[in-house]
């Protein structure tokens, strides 16, 4: 899982204005230190304290020959307003600014003026056009700030992730299903790289692994993990070929990047020329740390790596898909659950979410509406086989999406709720997901700001630190399931 994105080593250099005692910025950079150690959260401390420009060119050096990639800038007081902000233009790396609480000393001589050196740090950030990342509420005693710090390091996971990132794609997006289709001059804003490929690139290079060496070991692993009388034996060879080409592919088209991620075509042509739907590859390789997004969603795939790094686990795409019906809303959620049927839907895909996020009755099977579309009716699935299905577990989960508009504008939404714990008597990789006012940020959201069909989904409740990365990446609309004392822009007053 951990192979694609990346280890993060944080670091902390503290800044001291030149008429304030610097011994205030370097007991105050300790103690956080002891702080954050106390909760295992492991910082390299730079000896350098940065009072003027040579001291920032030094402490950069430093961590950076220490192997930091993000850096904690601590204003143990007031601090240099220059020297401070211009870390951010030459350490290689996410910034965090932070600044010392009072309390630690006597109102005279122990006295930083730290929150009052934060606005200025600010202000200069923004005179200089530069990136950091500044919390919520960026002032705080030590044991506060290594909070911080803590919560800082997936978000600076996710940053370091996305502007190393590569996506794969292989053709175009799938008649009627545009809504896939974006401008990919937000991922070069971004600072990720793509690569586009047509089909026959990835079926010749399928071809060329026939016969690979590997492939039964791969097939024993699929069988290991779904186990017995939940997979099609005589399909393991032909996926696992499709895995090989997959992984082979992304290690010999890294290039540059360090980081990859797919967003395939899957249908309608796959099928019929690969002899398998790739659905269940997908999985396992998206529980790996490599998302595989379906009908070629660049952003999906990118929602989903910015959801690996934060969460440090696997994630999902799903489309929003179908409402929950109003027996089953009656005979299972209500008065059980807190939540309206607007509330509800149900998240579904043909068999891409990860084994490990589904009930344990989870199997390989064969996609239905394929089925209906591509193979003769009445007949047996053939190579429509090849899906992950089963009803997804019980989870907190968020909801999310970064997304380029037609206009090329950068959006995102957040939205935290649960997979609830009912049978959905459906097919596919699905389940009942509850999320409060789902109904009006599916009208004023997802619908009001032209989102397509598929969303990304982190299981966990991961809205706080996905809010402060799309911040950082640059990302000024993010949408959010609104309460109903908050009436989004567009709400009628009187609906």
């Amino acid at each position: 899982m951990l192979q694609n994105i990346p280890e993060v080593k944080l670091g902390i250099v503290a800044v001291s204005r030149d008429c304030f005692p610097i011994q205030l910025s370097q007991t105050r950079r300790a103690a956080i230190v002891k702080a954050c150690a106390d909760k295992g959260l492991e910082v390299y401390e730079a000896s350098a304290t940065v009072e003027n420009e040579q001291d920032m060119l030094a402490a950069v050096k430093e961590v950076t020959d220490a192997g930091c990639n993000a850096l904690t800038v601590f204003l143990g007081n007031f601090g240099p307003e220059t020297p401070e902000t211009l870390i951010a233009k030459y350490f290689d790396g996410p910034c965090m600014f932070v600044a010392a609480a009072e309390g630690d000393g006597d109102l005279i001589n122990g006295r930083g003026d730290a929150y009052c050196g934060m606005l200025n740090c600010s202000y200069n950030l923004g005179m200089r056009h530069l990136s950091g990342y500044i919390p919520e509420y960026p002032v705080g005693t030590a044991e506060e700030i290594a909070a911080k710090m803590a919560d800082f390091v997936p978000i600076a996971r996710a940053v370091i992730g996305v502007k190393n990132l590569k996506i794969i794609s292989f053709g175009p997006r799938p008649q009627d299903f545009f809504a896939c289709n974006a401008p990919i001059k937000g991922l070069y804003e971004l600072g990720v790289e793509i690569e586009e490929n047509s089909e026959l690139d990835l079926l010749v290079a399928y071809k060329q692994h026939a016969d690979d060496p590997r492939i039964p070991d791969v097939c024993a692993d699929m069988a290991a993990e779904m186990g017995e009388g939940r997979y099609y034996p005589d399909l393991l060879a032909r996926m696992a070929q499709f895995e090989l080409t997959l992984l082979d592919w992304a290690e010999a088209h890294k290039g540059s990047r360090k980081y990859v991620a797919f967003a395939d075509k899957c249908w309608p042509a796959f099928p019929s020329q690969f002899g398998f739907e790739p659905c269940y590859v997908n999985s396992r390789l998206v529980s790996r740390g490599i998302p595989v997004a379906c009908e070629v969603d660049i952003y999906g795939a990118l929602s989903e790596y910015i959801g690996m790094c934060v969460s440090g686990d696997t994630v999902t795409l799903l489309d929003i898909n179908n409402s929950v019906p109003a027996s089953l809303y009656q005979a299972e959620i209500a008065g059980k659950f807190d939540y309206q049927l607007t509330d509800t839907f149900m998240g579904f895909h043909c068999g891409n979410t990860p084994a490990c996020k589904l009930c344990s009755d989870r199997a390989v099977k064969y996609q239905l509406i394929q089925h209906r579309l591509l193979e003769p009716a009445g007949s047996e699935p053939d190579f429509t086989r090849g899906t992950l299905e089963g009803d997804i577990a019980p989870s907190d989960i968020t909801f999310y999406r970064l997304q380029c508009d037609s206009e090329g504008q950068l959006r995102a939404y957040i939205a935290q709720g649960e997979v609830l714990p009912v049978a959905t008597g459906s097919f596919g990789g699905i389940g009942v997901f509850a999320i409060h006012e789902m109904g009006r940020f599916y009208r004023h959201v997802l619908v009001q700001k032209h989102y397509p069909h598929h969303g990304a989904v982190a299981f966990g409740h991961y809205g706080k630190l996905l809010f402060e990365v799309f911040k950082y990446l640059g990302v000024a609309d993010i949408g959010y399931n609104q309460p109903k004392a908050l009436p989004y822009p567009t709400e009628n007053p009187w609906g």
